[in-house]
């Protein structure tokens, strides 16, 4: 059949994350015959699997004419084992790409229209510079409310979806922007020891030093599927899950990945990301936490309003009873920044320990309180109250720790191997903590990937500091990352505002 080719695949451990890439040598008979070139998109078969992969062609010997080099992602996808091979084809037309341009000399889009991109977007259809140019094409001209409508309604639809046989399943989501912040593993300790349920499902770090399923993968197993989520959540009403592993609204995650790289965060993609992976998880109740401060993601009063009025449009199209929080977001919440130092701070608090971060445990149980209160488990005002009692007697941890069980067992988070302070050079008052500086500090030290590796603050906003007193302590697997660390620190002197008094 003209345009299919037989090839044998090869794996070198080319990691593209989640791109699919297959490199073949540009003297090979297929690249000849079918006129392949960089960045051409093929479609590749094996057995009863396919992707689509960009082509790169190579001219050295490292590669044979009888051969074809595929990415780790292509690999996996197409379910492989060494001495395979696989078939080689020409991609069909991506019609959908036509929508796109509409979108790009600004015309809305319809429901359908983003049915058939979200469509594309998840099977590998586009490639990171078409999803670039859609990300594009919905910033340049911001998204109508009905257009974020029909967004969010394709993202959900191309994914699976949970459903659960109760009334009442609430959930909870951050904004983000502020490293620390990690409040999901005790909300959901405190709401299901009341009776509620809370199936959590949660992300991996993309450009953060941490996500919720990374910190709370050093505590218990995070990878379930929808079978072994059902299961934990029959027998404790609750868990915290990686959501990755159960593919809701999986468009999100790819076109977040290439969002990040661009540094856009558009409100109206914003609005879908989130109210998507929501609604594809079941919830009928939701509160959402927005941190606002310069630094975090949400930078002012009028942003953070615009975007609660965007989210609960939504919320209330799909019939999710939600509340959005605006709360202060200036500086990190918590001490550790990193998925084991955040750990050890929800323990704290958890356990109810005297040096436990009050901040928090302030801020979870705000939280967990106006989930209680939108479920109807308590009356207006006296939500957090509540929470707390649940917190200081012993019950969320004593929850906690069986959800940790039902879902393979409690781990004990790992410690850093090498780690070192960071001092002030002259005594003063902190007047400024930068989020998104701190963030990078702990990325550098080798955060989310070394679950050990982070930032431990010891220093607050409106804190009096004398001269070489320590700001906070860097964690890092290897000496190399914690150099790297340190070499940022001593030319980003403003991670710490420090003014004199």
């Amino acid at each position: 059949m003209a345009g299919y080719h037989d090839i044998k695949a090869r794996r070198v451990g080319l990691d593209t994350h989640s791109e699919a890439i297959v490199l073949l040598h540009s003297g090979s008979a297929v690249c000849r015959s079918e006129g392949f070139a960089a960045h051409t998109r093929i479609l590749l078969r094996a057995s009863n699997h396919k992707v689509v992969a960009t082509l790169f062609p190579v001219t050295s010997d490292i590669i044979g004419c009888d051969e074809a080099i595929l990415s780790d992602s292509a690999w996996s996808r197409l379910d492989l084992k060494d001495g395979d091979t696989i078939s080689i084809e020409h991609l069909d037309p991506v019609e959908s790409l036509s929508l796109l341009r509409s979108r790009i000399f600004g015309h809305d889009l319809s429901e359908n229209s983003f049915r058939a991109i979200i469509r594309d977007v998840v099977d590998g259809r586009y490639s990171s510079i078409h999803i670039a140019s859609f990300l594009t094409a919905c910033a340049a001209a911001p998204l109508s409310e009905k257009e974020i409508l029909g967004l969010t309604r394709a993202m959900v639809d191309a994914g699976e979806r949970l459903s659960w046989p109760e009334a009442i399943v609430v959930d909870k989501h951050s904004v983000g922007g502020l490293p620390g912040n990690r409040t999901t593993p005790i909300i959901v300790a405190i709401v299901t020891a009341l009776g509620l349920t809370m199936p959590k499902t949660s992300s991996r770090a993309i450009t953060s030093p941490a996500g919720t399923a990374d910190m709370m993968e050093t505590l218990a197993p995070v990878t379930l599927d929808a079978e072994a989520i059902r299961r934990v959540v029959k027998e404790e009403g609750g868990c915290i899950a990686w959501g990755g592993a159960v593919q809701l609204s999986p468009a999100d995650d790819i076109l977040i990945r290439v969002e990040r790289a661009l540094d856009l965060d558009t409100q109206g993609q914003m609005i879908a990301s989130v109210m998507s992976k929501k609604i594809a998880a079941g919830a009928t109740h939701l509160v959402l936490d927005m941190p606002v401060g310069r630094t975090a993601k949400v930078r002012t009063a009028q942003e953070a309003q615009e975007l609660s009025h965007g989210l609960l449009v939504v919320a209330q199209a799909f019939g999710i009873k939600t509340r959005v929080l605006i709360g202060n977001g200036d500086q990190p919440v918590g001490r550790g920044i990193g998925p084991a130092l955040e750990a050890q701070d929800v323990l704290a608090v958890l356990q109810c320990r005297p040096d436990a971060p009050a901040d928090l445990r302030e801020r979870a149980t705000q939280l967990a309180g106006a989930l209680l209160e939108l479920a109807g488990v308590a009356p207006m005002d006296s939500g957090a109250a509540l929470a707390m009692s649940v917190l200081n007697d012993g019950r969320a941890w004593r929850k906690f720790q069986r959800i940790c069980e039902a879902q393979g067992g409690m781990r004990k988070p790992p410690v850093s191997a090498h780690k070192q302070s960071l001092h002030a050079q002259a005594s003063g008052r902190i007047a400024e903590i930068d989020n998104r500086k701190i963030a990078r500090l702990a990325k550098l030290a080798g955060a989310p990937e070394d679950k050990a590796a982070g930032v431990e603050l010891l220093a607050r906003i409106g804190q009096d500091i004398a001269a070489e007193q320590e700001l906070c302590i860097i964690h890092a697997e290897s000496p190399g990352e914690l150099d790297y660390a340190l070499a940022y620190a001593a030319t980003h002197h403003d991670i710490f505002r420090i003014e004199s008094t």
